[in-house]
């Protein structure tokens, strides 16, 4: 851990429906919500609106600052989904927190027009796999609501530079390339390394967090997304399911290294283990 890891640059993220969130003091914790029948480890519990609701209630209560939904598996090999069953899954279960929580809302997806109906039913940020390079109207629909924007980096269907660090980079200027020139203000981009995504080799992703420092260099706030990856279950041999306190060790790790939100499954392991980093690093601050 170095001087600079421990210096925190305080920010707003400024989202759809007039809404903010400050960055930097504290970790943020983004709370997992699949409406999907088929994701990785939580497939099929929360297909019912009002189940999903009850455990968006409970993601808050745990400590979550956002929920994030998404209604198609990510996950490699995952089947796709229509733009309908997307839509069909998402925007009940949308329209149900934004009425009984004031939980700020995220959509995953790379869909423009799910994006916009989300919106539309209540969501506050955009939270896009693909960096805003899948389709071409996400970022013209982000800057005309007004919307926050997670930009991840994905190493799929792309050649890659062996270089974890400058691959991000070659993926990530050109997506802020596209989100600028949309119109997109910085005080609503964050970036996501995307741990896992085109990146399947354990050392690849044990890379990127021992050198994620060094991402600061884009001069905007970080969220990472490693909760219950495959690189955790190969460094404990545990399945998906049990991977929980090696994700809360990742994320230790990574706010260390400057992460500034982290979208996580178990909210309560994860807030604690990052409760205890920011009284550490508050305890400098006082110095």
């Amino acid at each position: 851990m170095t001087s600079s890891s421990m210096r925190r640059l305080e920010r707003t993220w400024r989202l759809a429906h007039g809404r903010t969130l400050e960055l930097g003091r504290r970790a943020v914790v983004m709370g997992i919500l699949n409406v999907t029948p088929d994701s990785f480890s939580d497939g099929g519990r929360f297909l019912d609106a009002d189940r999903a609701c009850e455990q968006a209630e409970l993601l808050v209560e745990q400590g979550a600052d956002i929920i994030d939904i998404g209604g198609e598996s990510t996950r490699p090999g995952g089947p796709p989904v229509s733009a309908d069953q997307e839509q069909a899954r998402i925007l009940p279960v949308i329209r149900a927190i934004a009425e009984r929580t004031g939980a700020l809302i995220s959509v995953d997806t790379y869909r423009a027009d799910t994006a916009r109906m989300a919106i539309g039913a209540g969501a506050h940020i955009v939270n896009d796999v693909w960096g805003l390079q899948r389709d071409e109207d996400m970022a013209r629909v982000v800057a005309q609501s007004g919307a926050g924007v997670v930009i991840m980096h994905t190493g799929r269907d792309r050649d890659v530079d062996p270089d974890p660090v400058r691959d991000q980079h070659v993926f990530l200027d050109q997506s802020l390339a596209i989100a600028r020139a949309a119109g997109i203000a910085d005080e609503r981009i964050v970036l996501d390394p995307g741990f896992g995504f085109g990146k399947e080799s354990p050392d690849l992703n044990f890379a990127l967090m021992r050198r994620f420092e060094e991402l600061q260099a884009f001069g905007l706030p970080l969220l990472v997304g490693t909760s219950r990856k495959r690189f955790i279950g190969h460094a404990t041999g545990r399945e998906a399911p049990d991977r929980d306190p090696g994700t809360a060790a990742t994320s230790v790790i990574l706010r260390l290294g400057g992460a500034d939100i982290f979208r996580v499954h178990d909210v309560a392991l994860n807030a604690d283990a990052l409760k205890v980093v920011d009284a550490m690093i508050a305890s400098g601050r006082a110095d």
